[in-house]
């Protein structure tokens, strides 16, 4: 094995039955700190954390790479991503800044000095990356993680992914497929072909790019040991943080895949409510109008009801401080849902319900659905059977290309 191929700690994969009172699944820090340390031992480490870089007790892992004792390497330099390393950001331009806990530098990747990170990197051996992705296309830590991943590897630095399980699981692929890579820089949101719920997880995505993008990176991914592929999150044993200030459970993230295009129309997702992403409002809903037009759906496995919902200083600017008519939707069996043609279905229903008021933000919505297509048969009132039929070819070819760079 040289190193410029990508490999996996294979035999980390197959985790053991747990004993009563510990996590089911280990993720990639407790991993690497048990059964991997040879991988750091006497390295200097850089990190690109947040938040969600965390044991299955809650213990940071940038308190855990700290420790003198932890695997013999030695933390230098940390690295975070959109929201910040505290992950309560939601804002443009987030600044460098230091870790209270550790002392430690923290070189932001959304609005810190580009040139100051890179720096960073010629004062590492080893750049570890732990960071919780949602499993939608529209996320944007793997377009962070891709990002510094091309620095190391120019750099000739090993990039080591800690990987986490796919909260949604891994075996559903959804909706449709982004038709070409982009530049991760000028693209943070959804730049992989991949499709809108791609059911992989960071180091699967990690494997994928460094195919496509040719980086030549001296890749390893250590595994979340125990994770099975079928599992969602709440079946992991480990505690659930919210990856961003309005991912607030892994009800909010279940609906996210399809629910996220609707950022790009004049319709509240729940931003400044407690339930994002599990509800859609506007002043000029009719709900009951609209739930009489989507009991004609044929999506399975979600319930619909009408509700009210006020934002509270919405991140995305809509309806601050207004009662809004909406409808709240609840996951009822997950296994047969499908959010992204639930997604579809709403929209039609929407288009068809309040022509004169419902309307899409078009550069904001064309980049979540990667072009303007989805829009167009919108707005051309095609039916969302027909729709999803024109995503089935782009979903064989991606599962297909998906299976060789998957882990477990």
């Amino acid at each position: 094995m040289t190193r410029w191929h990508a490999f996996v700690v294979s035999s980390l994969i197959a985790g053991c039955a747990s004993p009563q009172g510990r996590a089911q699944v280990r993720p990639g820090i407790e991993v690497v700190l048990s059964d991997s340390a040879h991988l750091i031992a006497g390295k200097r480490l850089g990190l690109l954390t947040n938040h969600t870089g965390i044991d299955h007790l809650g213990r940071r892992d940038a308190d855990l790479l700290f420790a003198a004792r932890a695997g013999g390497g030695r933390l230098t330099v940390l690295f975070s991503p959109e929201h910040g390393f505290r992950g309560t950001e939601d804002r443009e331009g987030l600044p460098d800044g230091r870790d209270s806990a550790t002392g430690l530098p923290i070189y932001s990747l959304y609005g810190g000095s580009r040139s100051a990170a890179r720096a960073a990197l010629d004062s590492i051996d080893v750049l570890l990356i732990d960071l919780q992705d949602i499993g939608a296309r529209f996320y944007t830590y793997p377009a962070t993680a891709t990002s510094l991943m091309r620095a190391a590897a120019h750099a000739g630095k090993r990039v080591i992914i800690l990987d986490r399980p796919n909260p949604v699981g891994g075996t559903a692929v959804q909706g449709n497929v982004r038709a070409q890579l982009a530049d991760p820089d000028s693209n943070l949101v959804g730049f992989l072909p991949v499709a809108m719920r791609h059911g992989m997880t960071l180091g699967e995505l990690a494997r994928m790019v460094n195919d496509l993008m040719d980086l030549k990176a001296d890749l390893v991914v250590v595994p979340a040991s125990g994770w099975k592929r079928a599992m969602f999150y709440d079946e992991t044993g480990i505690p659930w943080v919210k990856p961003s200030p309005n991912m607030p459970s892994l009800a909010s993230a279940v609906l996210y895949p399809g629910l996220c295009l609707f950022e790009g129309t004049n319709l509240s997702v729940g931003r400044g409510t407690p339930i994002a992403f599990q509800v859609l409002g506007a002043p000029w809903l009719d709900p009951a109008k609209l739930l009489a037009r989507l009991r004609t759906s044929e999506v399975p496995g979600v319930d619909v009801i009408d509700t009210m919902v006020m934002p509270v200083a919405p991140t995305d600017g809509k309806y601050a401080g207004v009662t809004l008519p909406g409808i709240r939707m609840r996951v009822t069996d997950r296994e047969r849902f499908d959010a992204t043609r639930f997604a579809v279905a709403v929209l039609a229903a929407l288009r068809a319900t309040h022509p004169d008021k419902f309307e899409f933000r078009a550069s904001q919505f064309d980049r979540l659905a990667t072009g303007p297509d989805l829009r167009l048969a919108i707005e051309a009132g095609r039916s969302p059977q027909e729709i999803w039929s024109t995503w089935d070819q782009a979903l064989a070819r991606f599962r297909e290309r998906r299976a060789k760079y998957l882990i477990y």
